[in-house]
């Protein structure tokens, strides 16, 4: 926290005085620090607060470096917000881990008590399910977002009410079928090709949606269940091969879109020529901070609760009845660029005290999964933790817990891992 403290006040110097790449080195150099100390900490293994500390106190570097002309000079609230909602986080994760989380290794165990053909039922069924879905919601809206060419947001308007949640439920099925791998032993060819199969539908749907957020968070949340679940390394060749199919998948999305270079470069507006693999990232990291400052300096009046409430809101289909109750406008630089931070609808809600009990409450949360990852646990609470890491890890990008899909997820989640059973038996 020392370290964080100084260069942050640095950052914060060099920010009022225009400083900006010294502004944004200094914060670079803190979320760099703060990971390598949090890993070493916990004895070589990456942790939520490490996480954490890399993506939100990084992502802010990143954006303290203003190389958009979008981006401004923060109010001196949103430079608050900022620092105390990683220090509330910080601190709420050390108060709930104790010493119980300092240093050592997970133990090592196998999986046990699991229903196989219940866990393959789940496979097969929630693939088929999330297409069916997508099938009906492409039937009634009567088009394929990824074979239109004359709509340039067809992705957004792919929505049907409801049914969307379940087309989406197709990011769980990779994480589910590695799960399926590792935990069952006796796999008959058929059964192989089956999960399979499910697995490259799953991911179709999201490359038919023309949803790159979507295939990716399916790739990432089987990574990080990989790493959970297995304790080691993807292997290389594998690890290389999955990078540069995703990355031609990404190409693939964005033509799809009618996302040309021009286009892009055009709201983005850079300060100097970069190449779009470059500017691209940096926008979809570095303007969510400036949006939080646009909503600090604009924002008329707190909401009380209501942003954060909508998936509650949404999923009871009190939106239907009472639209007001989510209402609320968007405060952003740019209307095209829509994404935003973690704190967000933190802030909207409460103001700086959302902030901080927000991003306590995350801390608290985060420290009671690494705890019981080393406890007996059924093997789909692995899927769960890597869900909440990607959240975690993606901390600059939305304000997931707001999110109605957020919590879909979780929800199927829970039920998959009350359906199969199972927990993993320490030796």
């Amino acid at each position: 926290m020392i370290v964080y403290f100084l260069c942050y006040s640095a950052a914060v110097l060099f920010a009022r005085t225009q400083y900006y790449l010294l502004s944004g080195t200094a914060l670079l150099f803190a979320a760099l620090v703060l990971f390598w100390r949090e890993k070493r900490r916990n004895g070589g293994r990456v942790n939520l607060l490490a996480l954490f500390s890399l993506s939100f106190v990084g992502g802010e570097g990143i954006s303290c470096l203003k190389l958009s002309y979008l981006q401004g000079p923060w109010a001196w609230q949103t430079f608050a917000a900022f620092f105390l909602a990683y220090s509330a986080f910080r601190l709420a994760f050390r108060f709930a881990s104790g010493t119980g989380l300092r240093g050592g290794r997970q133990r090592e165990g196998r999986l046990a008590g699991i229903r196989e053909e219940r866990l393959f039922f789940a496979v097969i069924g929630l693939s088929l399910a999330s297409f069916a879905a997508f099938l009906i919601e492409a039937r009634i809206l009567g088009f394929v977002p990824f074979l239109v060419r004359h709509m340039p947001h067809a992705y957004s308007y792919f929505h049907v009410s409801g049914l969307h949640y379940l087309t989406v439920s197709c990011v769980l099925v990779p994480s589910l079928a590695l799960i399926y791998r590792t935990a069952v032993r006796h796999r008959g060819r058929a059964e192989t090709v089956a999960v399979a199969g499910a697995v490259v539908l799953s991911l179709l749907i999201p490359v038919l949606c023309v949803s790159r957020f979507q295939l990716l968070l399916a790739v990432l949340m089987a990574a990080f269940t990989w790493l959970t679940l297995r304790r080691e390394p993807i292997p290389g060749p594998l690890a290389v091969l999955g990078f540069a199919l995703l990355l031609a998948a990404y190409g693939i999305l964005s033509m799809a879109r009618g996302h040309s270079v021009s286009y892009l470069n055009g709201i983005f507006e850079m300060k100097r020529h970069f190449p779009i693999f470059v500017s691209q990232p940096y926008i979809y990291i570095a303007n969510n901070y400036d949006n939080v400052n646009c909503l600090i300096r604009e924002l008329p009046q707190h909401s009380f609760g209501l942003k954060m409430l909508f998936p509650l809101i949404a999923l009871s289909g009190l939106k239907f009845l009472r639209p007001e109750l989510t209402a609320f406008p968007l405060y952003v630089t740019k209307t095209e660029l829509t994404t935003v931070t973690l704190i967000y609808d933190a802030w909207y809600d409460f103001g700086i005290l959302g902030v901080v009990v927000f991003c306590a409450l995350l801390g608290f949360v985060a420290a009671r999964l690494e705890k019981k990852l080393r406890e007996q646990h059924s093997p789909v609470f692995c899927m769960f933790y890597a869900q909440f890491s990607i959240y975690i890890m993606l901390s600059f990008f939305t304000t997931w817990f707001s999110n109605p899909a957020t919590w879909v997820y979780f929800l199927e989640t829970g039920l998959i891992a009350w359906f199969i059973g199972g927990k993993r038996q320490w030796g």
